[in-house]
């Protein structure tokens, strides 16, 4: 099962206590998979998980139990007086382009079970282990600009492109979509997400280190080499007992251990010195190569 359905198979067990939320929830389904069709109200889905839900909800909140039929991917509503009744509720006559009415959203719960619905419907979701993504695929941009303006009420900012003709709101910030899933009920989903996002999180700083360390390594190597050269280069065509006795000194150690640290070469010397000291003398040596070559050129 794709991280999406389970989603959608955690949401399918919300259902909101209140008559208002329920409502607000059906409202959702009516506006995106329901059609009045020879004055039957039919809801078509594909998906059963989806039509089981709405079956729940016309029995929890109409207890309309007799003249349902469930017919392949169609759910049917046949009496005249309960198609009333439910398309009254949820407003059907002000629906348009997707968007329900702003009287079913005034309360915060509502607003709630209303995103639960519309994802259900028409949103989906990546799996977090290969990137973050949200998305609800609208009907037109009356839906598109109605769910960002919800989205917004809890705080949670959306964008909107278009796709084939369709408008998509979308989410692609992990901490965006984890207070999504929170807000719609999907606690199991959320925390999921929350312990993935921490896992992708330890395993980029831990390669961060290991990047910077083997950098850090490469550095280093690069500039024992340039060292050596200088030195080579110094030995060759400048002489080492021309040198000061501590340059020389430095030299000498250095040939003779190319792989040292700074901190090993430094206590190598006699006196011993500290890295800031080995350094000073290194530079030293390669200014004086380097001023050679400039004479020599």
């Amino acid at each position: 099962m794709s991280f999406s359905s389970e989603v959608k198979s955690e949401l399918d067990k919300q259902i909101g206590a209140s008559r208002h939320c329920q409502i607000a929830e059906m409202a959702a389904y009516v506006a995106n998979i329901a059609k009045i069709q020879d004055g039957k109200l039919r809801f078509h889905s594909e998906n059963d998980r989806l039509l089981k839900k709405v079956f729940t909800l016309l029995q929890k909140t109409y207890s309309i139990n007799s003249d349902e039929e469930g017919e392949g991917s169609q759910l049917t509503v046949s009496d005249a007086a309960q198609v009333a009744y439910v398309t009254e509720s949820v407003h059907y006559a002000e629906m348009q382009g997707g968007a329900v009415s702003p009287l079913l959203l005034k309360n915060s719960c509502c607003r709630r079970a209303y995103l639960r619905g519309c994802f259900a419907c028409i949103g989906s979701m990546s799996d977090p282990e290969k990137s973050y993504h949200l998305e609800f695929y609208c009907s037109g941009d009356m839906q598109a600009g109605q769910l960002l303006e919800v989205l917004q009420e809890f705080g949670i900012m959306a964008r909107s492109t278009v796709r084939k003709g369709h408008t998509i709101v979308y989410l692609k910030e992990s901490e965006a979509i984890a207070e999504f899933l929170n807000v719609a009920g999907a606690v199991q989903a959320m925390m999921e997400l929350e312990n993935l996002r921490i896992e992708k999180e330890l395993r980029g700083d831990a390669n961060r280190r290991v990047n910077c360390d083997t950098a850090n390594i490469q550095k280093t190597l690069n500039a024992a080499e340039r060292q050596l050269e200088d030195i080579r280069y110094l030995e060759r065509y400048y002489g080492l007992q021309r040198l000061n006795d501590p340059l020389r000194q430095m030299a000498e150690v250095r040939l003779e251990y190319p792989e040292a640290t700074l901190a090993e070469l430094g206590e190598l010397l006699d006196p011993h010195v500290g890295k800031s000291g080995v350094n000073h003398r290194l530079r030293k040596l390669s200014e004086i190569a380097e001023e050679h070559r400039n004479r020599n050129s």
